[in-house]
Parts: structure tokens; sequence; C-alpha cells
């Protein structure tokens, strides 16, 4: 573990302001803060995008005590600064253009969250999108992909609670300070996220939730991440900001479809026209993921399929009894009725149908009219 002092990368920071390009260009030239506030003034200027002010300002500094104040501030708050030369900084963060030079963390972030997926959408979510963001997120996490959203009301708090509810990882990306909670209701969801996971920033202790911290929040949610899953959309909504991100970081972006008179799917539905790839279930994004996702991944269970390929369909894991799970092999997107399953998996009606019951609650099977029976994802 790579452990620094914060120090000098806060002091930098406080200099630099915005031009996180400009960091990310002196870290990787000089190697360190350090190395940057010893440098000659001539070899700053050689930097792309350095101003003779901000080179004369770098050169000038004397100290680092108020970076060392708001060092303490953070620790003071139960959170630790992660710089960008950590090891544990997230790798995928890393890659993109204007990475924040270090983040301020809550919990832990572990070499895992490279399979990280990012699950955004409408604040003012319907019943719809609330139930498939919560089932998709559980889904996912189940699998080993970490969940990352922004803790906000509506889609993002389904998709972190989501994971929570099968013991998986997530991520909260606050557009405040580490310790302040927006919104105030979250407090306790995000103190279970720290539990297990991780909640962070790159703002200072103290921060307000103010609304251009928002759109420079979204580049963090889809950095992290492979990939963006917009779960529900207006027109003018964040999310659509998170995706745009997405693109330019070269990341991938999942929409799920609405109905065409749901306001909050419009933003989602524009999107699969344009290009963003269109899902329904947790086991689309798996599929598609699948060559970068196999190596990573832990408890998937495969169908062999009659080729044994690589292409084999991966099956969600619903935490099914043996019982259940002999069953649910005879059970596909096709209805097929509880007669012709009870007999294919050689067992009463009777049973199957207790089976079937305990399964839908699951969410594995829905029973359609007729006693016919198709799963769920």
């Amino acid at each position: 573990m790579s452990l620094q002092d914060p120090g000098p990368w806060i002091a930098l920071n406080s200099i630099a302001g915005s031009a996180r390009v400009l960091y990310k260009r002196l870290i990787l030239r000089f190697g360190s803060p350090e190395a940057v506030f010893s440098a000659h003034e001539a070899d700053l200027g050689r930097v792309e995008g350095m101003k003779p002010p901000l080179a004369r300002a770098i050169t000038g500094l004397k100290d680092f005590k108020e970076a060392e104040e708001e060092a303490a501030r953070a620790q003071a708050a139960g959170a630790e600064i992660i710089t960008f030369s950590d090891e544990r900084y997230p790798p995928n963060l890393k890659e993109t253009h204007d990475p924040p030079p270090y983040l301020y963390v809550k919990g832990r972030l572990i070499p895992g969250d490279r399979v990280s997926l990012a699950m955004v959408g409408s604040r003012m979510a319907t019943p719809y999108g609330r139930q498939a963001t919560r089932r998709m997120a559980g889904e996912l996490a189940i699998r080993g992909i970490t969940i990352v959203s922004g803790g906000a009301r509506g889609i993002d708090t389904e998709a972190h609670k989501g994971a929570l509810d099968t013991g998986g990882r997530t991520i909260v990306v606050l557009g405040c300070g580490i310790d302040v909670t927006y919104p105030s209701e979250n407090r306790e969801l995000f103190e279970k996220v720290a539990g297990t996971g991780a909640v962070v920033t790159e703002y200072p202790v103290g921060a307000p939730p103010k609304p251009f911290n928002f759109p420079s929040r979204n580049r963090i949610i889809s950095g992290i991440s492979l990939g963006v899953v917009v779960m529900e959309a207006a027109d003018d909504s964040g999310s659509l900001i998170t995706a745009s991100y997405s693109l330019e970081q070269g990341r991938e972006v999942y929409a799920l479809p609405g109905s065409v008179s749901s306001p909050t799917s419009r933003g989602t539905n524009s999107l699969i026209k344009k290009g963003a790839k269109l899902v329904e279930s947790s086991q689309d994004i798996l599929l598609d993921l699948f060559p970068y996702l196999k190596g990573y991944l832990r408890e998937l269970r495969l169908d062999d399929g009659q080729d044994g390929s690589e292409n084999a369909v991966i099956l969600p894991d619903f935490n099914l009894e043996p019982e259940e799970k002999a069953l649910f092999e005879y059970i596909s997107i096709e209805p097929v009725h509880v007669d012709v399953l009870s007999l294919k998996a050689g067992m009463p009606v009777p049973r199957a149908l207790s089976l079937l019951l305990g399964m839908e609650l699951k969410g594995a099977v829905k029973q359609l009219s007729g006693m016919r029976y198709i799963r769920e994802n």
C-alpha cells in the first residue's frame, strides 16, 4: 500500500485550481508535487498549458500549512486522502483526460473496483425505474461488479441499495464535501456504503452541494466505471451528462427503454436512438462485457451450450436451492406450462408449483396466464 503525505498535493491543487489536465501533466512530468515545487520556473514553463503567473505562484509557495490543515480536517471527518500516485487510486479514473489529483475517501477502494458499472437516472424515478434499478444492481453486484452512482434521490439511491441487498460493493460519488450528507435522508445509506464499499469526493471538507459541482462529479462516476447504465432520464437530466462523459472517456453507454408516454424515459429512449445499447436485464450487460469481465468476475455460472463457446449464456444466481435449480434449468424466455415442467423435472405438479412460487418471490421466474412460466431475467 502506498501511503503519501497529501499536503503537497492539496497545496498544488490550491494553486492550479480547476486546471486538472495541467495538474496531471505536471505529475507525469515531474513525478510528484514535491518535485513540482522544487522545479525551476523555466522547467515548469516547458509544460504544455503552463502560464508564467502560475509558474511563479508554484515556485513562490513557501509552506504547506493551509494544505496540512485541510488534511487534518479530512482525517477528523473520518476520511482518507488517496492521491493520483497511490496504488489504490481507481485505475479506470486515472486513465481519463482530467482525473482529480486526489480523492477524499470514506471506506476503502480495492483492486476489484476496476470492474465497475455506473447506474444513474432520474431523481423523480417511477416505480418501474426503481424496481428495475434495484434488481439489476443487485444482480450485477452479486457477480462481483462494483456499482457506482451519485447518492442522489431516486435511481441513484436504488442502485446503491440494490448492491447492498446482495452483499455487493458500491461506491457513492458526492458533489460536496466528504462530511456533508446530501441528500440528508441518505445519511444511514452512506454509512452502510462506507462500511462495505466507499464514499468518495474531490471536493474539500465542508464544501456545500452547489449545482455546478454535479456535472464535474459526473465525470468521476463515469471515469471509475467500465460503462454507464442510464435507467431513467428526462430530456434535460443530469444523467445524460454522465452518459456524455462516458462516451468521451471511451466507455460503454447502456439505456433501459421505457414507455413513450413517460417523461422520465424520454432521455433513455433518445440515447437508444443515438446508439446507446438497449438493455432489459443485467444479462444483456454481462454478455456485452463478457470478453473483458471473464478474467475478473467471481461466482459466474456458465451454460456450456452445445459448442462450449465463450459466448455461453451467463445465468443469474438467485440463491436458488438445489431443487429450484433443477426446475429452473427447464424454464426459458419461452412460456412453458407447469405440467411440462413437472414432467421434465420428474416431480409432482404440487411440488413444482410450490418451488415456482418460491422462485417467483426471488425474482427468478414470472407466472403468465394459464399456469405458464418464463424466466424473469
